[in-house]
């Protein structure tokens, strides 16, 4: 027995009374968010949409039942439910702000995409409608900002002249000769909505009665699918949302740069202008202090049977790339080497004069495999990360016992 789809009749309505014709057990189905047992009714007659052509199934009751999905099985249409109605003729009702958002988000796909094939060439190729935002995958070059404003102003024109949306059927041969926008090769009667003066496509899906209904809608941004070029987009209450939302972005950030929001592009810029300005100059006095330490540092070691410095130290709350400054600073100076780390991350540094004669490549990976770690580099040059900061002090005393040859 085949269901009655009352969506195809009336998009619009939101309570209904059916027959339970079939229902049965279902099992839990995790991929589709159900965890539990489940039960399956078929229905003489449903105003509940199924997962199809991109738009998500419905949600709602049948009478005390919790809809959780819809789906197509062809002819018929399951619908999951969390309990067994009581009764075999039940009340049922439609999650009607779900409904409508859909409605609205469909019915403006159909027109951003007809906007975006006949004024600039970009036909759709696939479309998802999401829980937040829209997407459609455009076909051809890359969509410009022009041209994504130029289809945004050109779909609200519509929206704002309120044209008629409709359904039409016809077969294949028969839209076509009316100018569908895209062909299909099914056979049979075919459903089309259509946009006054403006689109004629194939679909399934609910719709809004007029364009005005579709509120707004706003091209979000454009990314590169593949071949493709993805555009988000919302329309109505959710374009509503997201305006609101970006003005109180704006307004947060005008507040944080002490401007007016007309300013935050170029107070933004300035910004930026100075933190790298300030970097530059704080990384050349980091390079002094380092070089001035290290001058220290020297002064104090004592040399070696084979007249090596050994300048072992490690640092605390300072920039990992300080042990670089540091390190560099100490092998300056003949047959000086610097065994450093970092007691809050546990980065070390093992670097020497040429003249010192070993190698701390070969003397970290002897540290490491006995710490644990990673790293490496040259012989004069290495550094790495043990993976227990607590450990750097214990990573230096064997070093430096290598190096004696202890």
């Amino acid at each position: 027995m085949s269901t009655r789809r009352l969506y195809y009749e009336d998009a619009f309505l939101k309570e209904f009374t059916a027959r339970v014709v079939y229902c049965e057990v279902l099992p839990p189905d995790v991929k589709a968010g159900i965890p539990g047992t489940v039960w399956g009714l078929m229905l003489d007659r449903t105003a509940f949409y199924p997962t199809s052509g991109g738009q998500p199934h419905d949600l709602g009751k049948i009478g005390d039942a919790n809809v959780l999905d819809v789906r197509d099985e062809g002819e018929e249409i399951l619908h999951v439910v969390d309990r067994k109605p009581a009764d075999p003729e039940v009340d049922c009702c439609i999650h009607w702000p779900r409904r409508f958002d859909y409605m609205q988000q469909h019915t403006g796909q159909h027109l951003l995409s007809a906007m975006f094939q006949e004024r600039y060439g970009r036909p759709t190729v696939s479309f998802h409608l999401g829980s937040e935002v829209c997407t459609i995958d455009l076909r051809g070059p890359e969509p410009t900002e022009e041209i994504l404003e130029g289809a945004e102003r050109a779909a609200n024109q519509v929206i704002f002249e309120d044209r008629a949306v409709t359904v039409r059927f016809g077969t294949a041969e028969e839209l076509s000769r009316l100018g569908v926008r895209k062909e299909v090769e099914r056979e049979g009667m075919l459903r089309a909505i259509e946009i006054e003066g403006v689109e004629l496509q194939p679909c399934g899906g609910t719709h809004v009665k007029s364009t005005g209904q579709i509120g707004m809608v706003l091209a979000r941004r454009c990314t590169k699918i593949r071949q493709d070029w993805r555009v988000e987009f919302v329309c109505g209450g959710r374009a509503e949302r997201a305006a609101r939302g970006d003005f109180q972005l704006l307004r947060q950030v005008a507040e944080k740069l002490s401007c007016a929001p007309e300013d935050v592009v170029s107070a933004a810029s300035r910004a930026l202008a100075e933190r790298d300005a300030n970097f530059k100059k704080i990384r050349t006095l980091l390079e002094r202090l380092a070089g001035a330490e290290a001058v220290l540092a020297l002064q104090a070691a004592a040399t070696d049977g084979s007249g090596r410095r050994i300048i072992s130290r490690v640092f605390k709350d300072v920039a990992s790339e300080y042990l670089g400054f540091f390190g560099m600073a100490i092998t300056k100076t003949e047959k000086a080497v610097a065994l450093i780390g970092l007691a809050d991350g546990g980065d070390l540094l093992f670097a020497q004069h040429p003249s010192a004669g070993k190698d701390m490549n070969a003397l970290i990976k002897q540290v490491f495999e006995q710490l644990g770690g990673k790293g490496g580099g040259t012989r004069d040059f290495a550094r790495g990360k043990l993976p227990n900061a607590s450990q750097v002090e214990s990573a230096l005393a064997l070093a430096r016992e290598r190096l004696s040859g202890v």
